[in-house]
């Protein structure tokens, strides 16, 4: 894979930010304004001069679509993974779909989340899954690390905080068994949590109580910090579970 072998071969760090052959063209796809400014004054100072920026998911992966077919692609895009709908039509909701539909076109592009998701299970999951090369949180500080992130990844590597590592350590990462996707794939199919015993058992699944069904629900809501069934089959189809 083209992006395994661009990480497979990084650049003295003696180059610093002499590395425009790694980081020349950057697209921001943020629709805060205020975050949106920041985050380009914040390549500006990093003597990136060419950088587009967008306030939807369907401009940016129009715009990498386009720069792609002339022969002058973006190398890196930074997104956030939540847009607010202000009733635009969009066929891209958030920053997910964004991710796919770009690495599709272009599976060669630098990704770099910015975001204010602290969910360590999911945001150990956008490199997992996603294969998103750096992750940096909303937070204090993080024009700073915003520049970190940026050194690394011009360098060819991939940035993972130190903070997150040590929170992804720290939290109950959930591990599913084949029983747990059984029940939350019923969920995300609209039966009710006390209907699923009776499905079980029609097709000789076991366990089948509603209890153990109750217990298992409860200890992976409570293993990846969530408090709704909803929030649990939506992490399982984001991360391709489902």
């Amino acid at each position: 894979m083209e992006t395994a072998e661009r990480k497979a071969h990084p650049l003295p760090s003696a180059f610093r930010w002499n590395l425009k052959c790694m980081i020349e063209k950057v697209i921001i796809a943020e629709d805060q304004e205020s975050a949106n400014l920041s985050v380009q004054k914040t390549v500006e100072e990093l003597h990136i001069t060419k950088i587009d920026y967008v306030y939807y998911c369907d401009d940016a992966l129009q715009k990498i679509n386009a720069a792609r077919e002339k022969g002058e692609p973006y190398d890196l895009l930074i997104t956030d993974l939540y847009f607010e709908d202000d009733g635009t039509h969009q066929k891209i909701a958030g920053g997910f779909d964004l991710i796919r539909s770009v690495r599709e076109i272009q599976p060669e592009i630098m990704i770099l989340i910015f975001s204010a998701e602290n969910r360590p299970a999911t945001i150990d999951m956008l490199f997992k899954n996603y294969e998103i090369d750096g992750y940096v949180r909303k937070a204090r500080h993080d024009a700073h690390e915003l520049k970190t992130a940026f050194e690394v990844l011009a360098k060819g590597g991939q940035y993972y905080p130190r903070t997150l590592s040590q929170l992804i350590k720290k939290s109950n990462t959930h591990e599913f068994t084949e029983f747990d996707i059984n029940i939350i794939r019923l969920l995300s199919r609209g039966y009710q949590q006390n209907e699923i015993p009776t499905y079980l058992k029609e097709h000789h699944i076991k366990p089948s109580s509603l209890s153990m069904i109750e217990k298992r629900l409860k200890q992976i809501r409570d293993d990846l910090g969530y408090s709704k069934n909803e929030q649990l089959v939506l992490f399982c189809k984001e991360a391709g579970l489902l």
